[in-house]
């Protein structure tokens, strides 16, 4: 029975899961998304989400834990100056997990896993109606028109 075990051993033993799952994080940070199966995916979510909530903080703390647990300085030099602007206002969720089928080898379940403000396919058209309904100027461009006619008239009148 597992009852209250809440960590996915994934096959491994406990150096080997965590070796495995500082690479994938590190390689995470670098590329912004990887492909991966379901479970290496959930697994990876739950190691990489509290590091990045970390790195919102810059103190010298805060990065020698994140170093401990990816042991890459470029990864963390990366996530502490790029990710961390990025999601600065962000309460959660930093990381997206979309199922991509099976793996045509194995038949394993696939997925990839990406950093959610990354992704300019879902991020492209979200600013736009945001801007489009605090601003209530549009109108104000409306009316501005008729002022190219007036100019038409100045025209008539040199004429």
């Amino acid at each position: 029975m597992r009852h209250g075990k809440k960590v996915n051993h994934l096959g491994r033993k406990t150096a080997h899961r965590k070796a495995m799952l500082a690479n994938m994080a590190c390689s995470l940070i670098e590329h912004k998304r990887i492909n991966t199966t379901v479970a290496k995916a959930k697994a990876l979510k739950q190691f990489v989400e509290p590091l990045v909530t970390k790195s919102k903080e810059d103190t010298t703390h805060n990065r020698r834990i994140v170093f401990s647990r990816l042991r890459n300085k470029y990864a963390v030099t990366e996530l502490f100056r790029d990710i961390a602007a990025k999601v600065g206002d962000r309460p959660g969720g930093y990381t997206r997990i979309i199922k991509l089928g099976n793996r045509l080898g194995d038949n394993a379940d696939m997925a990839m896993i990406e950093l959610v403000d990354y992704n300019e396919l879902y991020n492209a058209g979200k600013p736009a109606k945001k801007k489009a309904r605090r601003r209530g100027g549009k109108g104000k461009k409306a009316t501005a028109a008729p002022v190219a006619p007036a100019t038409e008239n100045t025209s008539s009148e040199e004429e």
